[in-house]
């Protein structure tokens, strides 16, 4: 009789957590720089809170500059105030090599 499937113990030894294969898997193809962005992008709101995310028009990343265009002309300048809290906040969260600037439009 052939045994089709591995033992019990055999899978063991090769398994690994979901999150550390996907970051193997994102490292190997280079996507993890693009991967962090898109992230970014898409979390923008829970990042900075409600009241910036309502008033954000639009996001983008280009040469790991982050673009924000507001609709706040005072949220704008406070922000443009606190432009490297704000990076700072994005360094922890998502790594250094996301966003090296913050474009305010």
């Amino acid at each position: 009789m052939v045994k089709k499937y591995p033992t019990e113990s055999q899978r063991k030894s090769n398994t690994s957590p979901l999150k550390e294969v996907f970051e193997e898997l994102l490292e190997a193809y280079k996507l993890k720089d693009r991967y962090a962005e898109k992230t970014l992008i898409q979390e923008w709101g829970s990042l900075m809170g409600k009241t910036v995310a309502t008033r954000t028009i639009s996001l983008s990343i280009s040469k790991k500059k982050l673009y924000v265009k507001m609709s706040s002309a005072p949220l704008k300048k406070e922000m443009m105030l606190n432009k490297s809290r704000i990076l700072l906040l994005i360094e922890e969260k998502y790594g250094k090599s996301v966003v090296d600037d913050i474009v305010l439009l």
